[in-house]
């Protein structure tokens, strides 16, 4: 039997934070592309659109501009939906099972009802090479998906 945990380590970047949100809140923010726009880019940048059929196989369009007017597509499609509790998606398919020229990660989203209104969020970014990861970290994993994370626990507050 292999361990998956041992044998994918080395290609995840992982954020887990405590949010002062209940898992349905959270979700609704991942899902509905009117909240996910107020949030899911790390400031300056901004989400110019977004589109999403939240269903296994359903695709995923959403598209960041840079300070520069530089549009930055993150197309994917859901693999796994459980409502208020796990998204997986993936970049290794556009939309109707394609594959994507160079796939990058498969995201897995989890939502842990802590009780008393608060819940563990956990964003596991899993890279097809170590080589992925590498690149993904040295773009700013960690502060970027810190930024959209205080801006998305902001955003959930007003819900």
């Amino acid at each position: 039997m292999t361990d998956t945990a041992a044998t994918t380590a080395d290609r995840d970047l992982v954020l887990t934070r405590v949010i002062d949100a209940t898992p349905d809140k959270l979700y609704r923010a991942w899902t509905e592309p009117e909240l996910l726009k107020r949030w899911f880019a790390p400031l300056p940048y901004t989400t110019a659109s977004a589109a999403m059929d939240v269903r296994p196989g359903g695709a995923s369009r959403i598209v960041m501009t840079a300070p520069d007017g530089q549009e930055i597509p993150c197309p994917g499609v859901y693999l796994e939906v459980v409502p208020n509790r796990r998204l997986v998606s993936t970049d290794a398919y556009t939309s109707a099972w394609e594959p994507s020229a160079k796939p990058f990660m498969t995201l897995i989203l989890t939502f842990d009802d802590l009780g008393d209104g608060r819940t563990r969020y956990t964003a596991l970014a899993r890279h097809w090479t170590v080589a992925d990861r590498e690149t993904h970290e040295q773009m700013g994993f960690h502060q970027g998906w810190g930024l959209c994370t205080d801006q998305l626990a902001a955003l959930v507050k007003q819900l």
